[in-house]
């Protein structure tokens, strides 16, 4: 658990029209509620709510350490605003509640949070092709500048410009996969996948879970990526290679907990080791923000998505 005082984002959510909101708090791909939030949603008391919570994490069901976060809450006590820690549980863990308490009502939020989540990550990207148009013309003004500042601010612009006609296709859900053809110099092994999950287990000590396996999920998603049929590579290319790697990682749950931040270590490495991570000038070929934003999009896309997310990866791959 962890405290966190920073303003975090909010959105209400109402059940029924004229009923009182419940304000809902999003941070790190989830939704979180304190307990009375939950008892207040399923409509039973604080008591009956811990109780489940208590059943859910005694059974194993989920990890108590993973699904809860304290946020500092100010609140009206007699005549003063007092700040105290409360603790919230993810959108796992108030699902799990609901299902015993009201499964219809769990059912319902799912699906609101998830579409929320949704439109959260990606609100204000997506642009219309007049949109893109305006602001290539406004790049390429920018850009003769003879302002330094004012240049710098138009080759910005117009260095995005390709991202933003991708974030269209994927709107669209057209995306189409692109490659070079490059085949991988080097393989990741078993033994790779672990070393590098463990170097990343070193930048946070206290996530006793981070990169902890489950099961053989890891051994199954490096043997995936190489895997052939009638004598042809499945995923012949690097790119191919490289996106569904970090696809796997993210979807299948290979360990268990920090399956974003290893699928993410895991992809750069990969890249970097067939010397594919920088263009020709040193830039980086996929940004920080781009790689977690790819990743989140891949943590909230549905199973059906696949294709899609793996192609949206290999082209931001190629296009970067």
């Amino acid at each position: 658990m962890s405290e966190n005082e920073t303003e975090k984002s909010i959105i209400i959510y109402q059940p029924v029209e004229g009923q009182a909101g419940i304000d809902v708090r999003v941070e790190s791909e989830t939704v979180w509620l304190s307990q009375r939030q939950m008892g207040e949603l399923f409509d039973v008391d604080v008591r009956t709510i811990s109780e489940h919570l208590s059943n859910v994490f005694s059974s194993g069901e989920l990890e108590k350490e993973a699904t809860i976060r304290k946020f500092r809450i100010v609140r009206r006590e007699g005549s003063r605003d007092v700040t105290r820690n409360v603790e919230h549980y993810n959108l796992d863990a108030i699902i799990s509640v609901g299902y015993r308490v009201k499964s219809a009502t769990a059912t319902q939020f799912r699906i609101w949070a998830t579409k929320r989540l949704r439109e959260y990550l990606v609100q204000g990207y997506s642009i219309n092709e007049q949109r893109l148009e305006q602001l290539g013309q406004i790049a390429q003004v920018l850009s003769r500048s003879e302002n330094p500042a004012v240049a710098g601010t138009g080759e910005v612009l117009a260095s995005y410009l390709p991202s933003l006609h991708v974030l269209r296709d994927y709107d669209d859900g057209v995306i189409v996969q692109q490659s070079d053809g490059r085949s991988p110099v080097w393989e990741l092994g078993y033994e790779d996948a672990q070393a590098i999950i463990a170097r990343l287990r070193e930048e946070f000590p206290d996530d006793a879970l981070l990169g902890v396996e489950n099961g053989d999920g890891l051994q199954s998603v490096v043997a995936t990526i190489y895997q052939s049929f009638a004598g042809q590579d499945l995923y012949p290319t690097l790119e191919e290679k490289a996106a569904n790697l970090l696809y796997l990682v993210v979807k299948d749950h290979p360990l268990a907990d920090g399956n974003k931040r290893s699928a993410a270590a895991l992809f750069v490495e990969f890249l970097d080791r067939n010397a594919a991570l920088y263009q020709a000038d040193g830039a980086a070929r996929v940004s920080n923000n781009a790689l977690a934003a790819m990743t989140l999009m891949v943590a909230m896309s549905s199973p059906q998505e696949k294709d899609l997310m793996v192609a949206l990866i290999q082209r931001m791959i190629n296009t970067a």
